[in-house]
């Protein structure tokens, strides 16, 4: 019963922001996904550095606390971004992978990394990085294909 009332005010919460946005700008109706601080590191965890868990998102480098990785989650499936699955190793934990429309953000994330990279002295590239400046497309379509393998 308690999930069930959890879904409804999610989908309020959606619903309601879905109506009251700031403009039809296609950048702002975008950003109204995953224009906060969290979203964008939550889905590179898992698009490039494979996370999956609650724990595994709450050990990223950036240290989110447990209540914002909660209301990120929920947002981010709630907006289909990602599909939250029971663990097939452990009954008592979940999953979260890619949807198709989460995959689809992959440029935007590469292009992220990729300016990060070149005007801030203080992100040097890793290996990824490094790859990214030397041929991005060909980094794209590489991880393009690993991530149909995973999408859900």
């Amino acid at each position: 019963m308690q999930y069930k009332y959890k879904k409804k005010l999610q989908n309020a919460i959606t619903y309601f922001f879905m109506e009251n946005k700031r403009s039809d700008c296609p950048i702002s109706c975008s950003l109204e996904v995953f224009g906060d601080k969290w979203s964008l590191l939550i889905i590179r965890d898992i698009m490039l550095r494979g996370k999956v868990s609650f724990s595994e998102f709450l050990a990223s480098e950036e240290k989110i606390a447990t209540n914002i990785l909660v209301n990120r989650l929920n947002h981010l499936e709630s907006e289909k971004i990602l599909v939250k699955e029971v663990s097939p190793l452990n009954k008592s934990k979940f999953v979260y992978s890619l949807t198709q429309k989460g995959a689809d953000l992959l440029p935007i994330v590469i292009e992220i990394m990729d300016w990060g990279a070149k005007y801030n002295k203080n992100c040097p590239r890793k290996e990824l990085g490094k790859r990214i400046k030397s041929d991005k497309p060909a980094v794209i379509k590489e991880l393009s294909l690993e991530l149909k393998k995973k999408v859900k």
